[in-house]
C-alpha cells in the first residue's frame, strides 16, 4: 500500500489553489523575507509563529492593495450606481485563506512557505476571527460582501468596529462562561484606518422650529473614526470595501466653558463616548431595549449616511455637472439594504439630511428616501422586534421622532382613506404602539420607509405577507418579494473542503464556483462507481482529519468510523437542541435495553453560544453536557454512541465540523427558522440533512428531492391548527413510554447526581410551556431517526444520496442570491467585467 500523502503534499496537488509559478513562489518568499526583517529588526531577533504570521499577511495585503486602489479609481470613472449593505453585524470569521483563495495566490504561498520550513496551517490557525456578529444574520451579510464582490458590483458594507466581538465560550463543569473576545490584542493586518474621513454624529439635544428651518442644537457629538477592510471577489482583480467606524470622543469633550476645574475626569470621561463601539450585543433573534444599543444603530446610521451623501456629491461628475447638487437623481446612484431592522434608522436620518439641511420639499424627500431604501426581514418571533420607548427617543434623537411621528400620520391618513372606519387596522398599521409604554415599532418604519421588503426563505416571505405584514401586504402588494439566502462557495466549499473541491474539478471543471449551478453536471455521475468511491474517501478523510483536531484541541476521543451526527447553530428553545437530547436519550436506553443488538454508531456533536442572559438556552448547554458525562463513560454503551458538546462554536470552527458532518440537523419547530444557512453549507459538503419543513430546507428538499433528505415532523399548517386546538404536552408523555422515561431521567436527577433538581426548569418547561412544541414532533423524529441509521448501513446507497444532495445545492450560492437582489431590488446588473490587474498599465 502507498504511503499516505501528507496534508502539505496533498494541498499542492489541488489545481483550484492556484499554479505556483516559480516566479510567484520566489516573490512571495521575497516579500515574506521583507516584510518578517522590518518586523524582527525593530525589537527582536527571535521571530515567534505570530510574526511568521503577520509577515505573510502583510505579504497577501500587498497583493491586495493595487487592486483594491484601482477598482474604486475605476468605480470613480464609471459613476455606476452604488449599493450600501448597512448591518450591526459582519461575521466575517479569518481573512488570511479567504484572501489567499480569491486572489488565486494559495498554492504559491504554500510553496513558499514550504521552502521556508514553515507549514501554512499552522500559520493560518493563529489569526484570530473576527467575530463582529451573533450567527446567520451577520455571517450572511458576510457572504453577501464576497459575491457582490465576485459579481464586479460597486458595494459597500457599512458597521461597526467591535473591540470586543462575540464572546469567547468556555465550558466549566458543564456550564457556559463568557470570556471577552479581544481580538485586536495584536493588531489587524487587514484593516486601514482612514482618519481623514472622521465624521461628527449627534445625540440628544433639543429641536428648534425658525424662519430658515429646522434646527437641532445642543447635541453632544461624538467622532466616527472609519477603518476599511479591502473585499476581494473571486480571480477578477475587484476588490470592494467594508467600512467599520469606530466611536472616537472630539478633543473638547467634557471640556467646554461650563466645565472649570475637573481636567482629569473630563478626560476619563471620553470613555463614555467612546463606550458606543465597545461591544457587540451577544442576542440573537431576542430584542434588549438598551439606550447603548440604540445609540450604537444611529451611530453607524448616521455615519454612513453622511458618507454616502458626501460620495454622491463628489462623484466624478458631480465635478461639473450641476445635477449632483440636486437630489433627484439620489436613488438612481445610491442603494441601501437594511439588514434587518439594526439599521432602520436610515429612514428618518436621511428624511432629517434631505428636509433640514438639504432644504428637499417634504413629499420630494419621502420618494426619494423610498426609493433608495430596502429592507430584509430575518424572524418573525415577536420577541425579536425592535419597539423603541418613546421617550428614549425623545431624550436621544428627539429630531427624528418628530420625522416618525409626521411620517406615521400621513401614512396612517393613506391607510384610513383606503380601509374608512377601520381603526382596528389603523392601530395595527401604525409605527406609534400606544399603551402603558408608547414604544416605536420599528419594523412598521422600515416597511412604510423602503420600496421593497423581502423575507429570506420562500416559505418565510410566504409568513411575512400573511401574518407579520399581513395589513401592509395588503395596502401594497408589489413591494414584498423573496429572496432566498445562499451561501458562499469559496469560502465553504473551496476553502473548507479542498479534497471535494478538487475531485469535482476532475469532473466538471472549476467554471461552478462562480456559477455554482453547474453542479448539476455531477448528476450522471450518481452511479459512478469510481466516483461514488472518491467521494466517500474525502468525506472519511475530513472525518480522521477531524478527529485528530478534536483530539488535540479538546483531549477528547471520538470513533472517526461512526456517523457523525452535527447539530451547530446559536442555543434557542425554537432550533429545539431538545429534541436531539431527546433522541440523544432514547437511543442510550435502547442500547442499554438490548445491548447485544446491533447498532449503528454514532458521534453526536452539539455546538453553540448562549446568549449570557438566556437561562434556558444555558441550561440546555449543561443538559447535553450532563448527557455527554453518563452517556461517554457507560461501559455497556461503548463506543456505540457518544454526545461531545463542540466549545466556542464559530466561523473557524464550522470550517473545519461542516466537512465532516454525515448528519446535519435542522429541525426547529416548522414556522420559526426565517431560512437558516448553515443547511445549505452542511449539503454542499457533503452530509444528509434531517429538518423539518421549515426555512431554507423546504428549498432544499424541493431542489435535492424529498426522498433525499430526512423530513418529518408537522409543517406550518399542522402547528397553526395545533395553535388553534392547544398543544398539550401532557397527551404526549402519557401516550408515549419511551418519552416519559425520558424525561423522567432527566426529571429524577439520572443525569445530575448531584444536583437532582438541576433539570426542573428544563422539565417544567417541556410540560406545561412549551412554544416550540417539542413533544409533539418527537415519535415522527425517532422514526425518522431510525430511517438515517438503515440507510447509513448501506454506505454506497448513502453515498449517492450525498452526490445528489451536493448537485442539486447550486441554488444555495450567495451569488444566485446576490444577483437577485440586483436586478429585483437594487436596479443593476452584475458584471463579469475583469478590471485589469495593477500591474497592467491602464489605457
Amino acid at each position: 500500500m502507498a504511503v499516505p500523502l501528507t496534508d502539505s503534499e496533498k494541498r499542492k496537488q489541488i489545481s483550484v489553489r492556484g499554479i505556483a509559478g516559480l516566479g510567484d513562489v520566489a516573490e512571495v518568499r521575497k516579500s515574506f523575507n521583507r516584510h518578517l526583517h522590518f518586523t524582527l529588526v525593530k525589537d527582536r531577533n527571535v521571530a515567534t509563529p505570530r510574526d511568521y504570521f503577520f509577515a505573510l499577511a502583510h505579504t497577501v495585503r500587498d497583493h491586495l492593495v493595487g487592486r483594491w486602489i484601482r477598482t474604486q479609481q475605476y468605480y470613480y470613472e464609471k459613476d455606476p450606481k452604488r449599493i450600501y449593505y448597512l448591518s450591526l453585524e459582519f461575521y466575517m470569521g479569518r481573512t488570511l485563506q479567504n484572501t489567499m483563495v480569491n486572489l488565486g495566490l494559495q498554492n504559491a504561498c504554500d510553496e513558499a512557505i514550504y521552502q521556508l520550513g514553515l507549514d501554512l496551517e499552522e500559520l493560518e490557525e493563529i489569526e484570530e476571527d473576527a467575530g463582529l456578529g451573533n450567527g446567520g444574520l451577520g455571517r450572511l451579510a458576510a457572504c453577501f460582501l464576497d459575491s457582490m464582490a465576485t459579481l464586479g458590483l460597486a458595494a459597500y458594507g457599512y458597521g461597526i468596529r467591535y473591540e470586543f466581538g462575540i464572546f469567547n465560550q468556555k465550558i466549566i463543569n458543564g456550564w457556559q462562561v463568557e470570556e471577552a473576545d479581544d481580538w485586536l490584542r495584536y493588531g489587524n493586518p487587514w484593516e486601514k484606518a482612514r482618519p481623514e474621513y472622521m465624521l461628527p454624529v449627534h445625540f440628544y439635544g433639543r429641536v428648534e422650529h425658525t424662519a430658515d428651518g429646522v434646527k437641532w442644537l445642543d447635541t453632544q457629538v461624538v467622532l466616527a473614526m472609519p477603518y476599511d477592510t479591502p473585499v476581494p471577489g473571486y480571480k477578477n482583480n475587484t476588490v470592494n470595501t467594508m467600512r467599520l467606524w469606530s466611536a472616537k470622543a472630539p478633543n473638547d469633550f467634557n471640556l467646554q466653558e461650563f466645565n472649570v476645574g475637573d481636567y482629569i475626569q473630563a478626560v476619563l470621561d471620553r470613555n463614555l463616548a467612546e463606550n458606543i463601539s465597545r461591544v457587540l450585543y451577544p442576542n440573537d433573534n431576542f430584542f434588549e431595549g438598551k439606550e447603548l444599543r440604540l445609540k450604537q444603530e444611529y451611530f453607524v446610521v448616521a455615519a454612513t449616511l453622511q458618507d454616502i451623501i458626501r460620495r454622491f456629491k463628489s462623484s466624478k461628475f458631480g465635478c461639473r455637472d450641476p445635477v449632483r447638487t440636486s437630489f433627484e437623481t439620489f436613488p438612481d446612484k445610491v442603494a441601501i439594504q437594511l439588514n434587518d431592522t439594526h439599521p432602520a434608522l436610515s429612514i428618518p436620518e436621511l428624511m432629517r439630511i434631505l428636509v433640514d439641511v438639504e432644504k428637499v420639499d417634504w413629499d420630494k424627500a419621502w420618494e426619494i428616501t423610498k426609493k433608495t431604501c430596502a429592507y430584509t426581514n430575518h424572524t418573525v418571533l415577536p420577541e425579536a422586534l425592535e419597539r423603541w420607548p418613546v421617550s428614549m427617543f425623545e431624550k436621544l434623537l428627539p429630531r427624528h421622532l418628530e420625522i416618525i411621528y409626521a411620517v406615521n400620520q400621513k401614512h396612517l391618513d393613506n391607510v384610513a382613506a383606503m380601509f374608512p372606519g377601520d381603526v382596528d387596522r389603523l392601530r395595527r398599521m401604525s409605527v406609534i404602539e400606544e399603551g402603558d409604554c408608547k414604544r416605536i415599532n420599528m419594523a412598521n418604519l422600515c416597511v412604510i420607509g423602503s420600496h421593497a421588503v423581502n423575507g429570506v426563505a420562500r416559505i418565510h416571505s410566504e409568513i411575512v405577507k400573511n401574518s407579520v405584514f399581513k395589513d401592509f401586504y395588503e395596502l401594497e402588494p408589489e413591494k414584498f418579494q423573496n429572496k432566498t439566502n445562499g451561501i458562499t462557495p469559496r469560502r465553504w466549499l473551496l476553502l473548507c473542503n479542498p479534497g471535494l473541491a478538487e475531485v469535482i474539478v476532475e469532473k466538471i471543471g472549476e467554471d461552478f464556483l462562480t456559477d455554482l449551478s453547474q453542479l448539476k453536471k455531477l448528476l450522471p455521475l450518481i452511479n459512478d462507481e469510481a466516483f461514488i468511491r472518491d467521494v466517500a474517501k474525502i468525506k472519511q478523510e475530513n472525518k480522521l482529519k477531524f478527529s485528530a483536531f478534536l483530539e488535540q484541541e479538546y483531549k477528547v476521543k471520538i470513533n472517526p468510523f461512526s456517523m457523525f451526527d452535527v447539530h451547530v447553530k446559536r442555543i434557542h428553545e425554537y432550533k429545539r437542541q431538545l429534541l436531539n437530547c431527546l433522541h440523544i436519550i432514547t437511543l442510550y436506553n435502547r442500547i442499554r435495553k438490548d445491548p447485544g443488538k446491533s447498532f449503528v454508531p454514532r458521534t453526536v456533536m452539539i455546538g453553540g453560544k448562549a446568549a449570557p442572559g438566556y437561562h434556558m438556552a444555558k441550561m440546555i448547554i449543561k443538559l447535553v453536557t450532563s448527557i455527554g458525562n453518563v452517556v461517554n463513560q457507560d461501559p455497556v454503551v461503548g463506543d456505540r454512541l457518544k454526545v461531545i458538546f463542540l466549545e466556542n462554536y464559530r466561523v473557524s470552527f464550522a470550517e473545519k465540523v461542516i466537512p465532516s458532518a454525515d448528519l446535519s440537523q435542522q429541525i426547529s419547530t416548522a414556522g420559526t427558522e426565517a431560512s437558516g444557512t448553515g443547511n445549505m453549507k452542511f449539503m454542499l459538503n457533503g452530509a444528509l440533512t434531517i429538518g423539518t419543513m421549515d426555512g431554507a430546507n423546504v428549498e432544499m428538499a424541493e431542489e435535492a428531492g424529498e426522498e433525499n433528505l430526512f423530513i418529518f415532523g408537522m409543517r406550518v399548517e399542522d402547528v397553526e391548527a395545533m395553535d388553534k386546538k392547544g398543544y398539550n404536552a401532557k397527551d404526549y408523555y402519557d401516550r408515549i413510554p419511551e418519552l416519559k422515561q425520558v424525561i423522567d431521567q432527566i426529571s429524577s436527577g439520572f443525569f445530575s447526581p448531584k444536583d437532582p433538581d438541576c433539570f426542573k426548569d428544563i422539565v417544567n418547561m417541556l410540560m406545561y410551556h412549551d412554544r416550540f412544541k417539542v413533544f409533539a414532533d418527537y415519535e415522527a423524529y425517532i422514526e425518522c431517526q431510525a430511517k438515517v441509521d438503515q440507510l447509513y448501513r448501506n454506505p454506497k446507497e448513502w453515498t449517492k444520496k450525498v452526490i445528489k444532495n451536493i448537485a442539486c445545492s447550486g441554488k444555495f450560492s450567495s451569488d444566485r442570491t446576490i444577483t437577485e437582489y440586483a436586478r429585483e431590488i437594487w436596479g443593476v446588473e452584475p458584471s463579469d467585467v475583469k478590471i485589469p490587474p495593477p500591474n497592467i498599465p491602464r489605457e
